[in-house]
């Protein structure tokens, strides 16, 4: 998911942040094996793979 995200995201005024989910219990016990998930704040916008017509949306969005 991070290779197909990166370029949707170059140029926009976003960072992304890689978190090993199963290095934290918590999100070990939200996520258990849907990953990757894709979060901005606390709004999940996919799982599993990308939906990058749901992630042009938000970044429009937030924008």
């Amino acid at each position: 998911m991070e290779a197909a995200l990166l370029p949707l995201i170059e140029g926009k005024a976003v960072s992304l942040v890689v978190v090993d989910v199963d290095s934290d219990p918590t999100l070990e016990e939200r996520y258990g094996e849907s990953v990757p998930v894709l979060l901005h704040e606390e709004h999940e916008l996919c799982r599993h793979v990308l939906n990058a017509a749901k992630v042009r949306d938000h970044l429009d969005e937030i924008r």
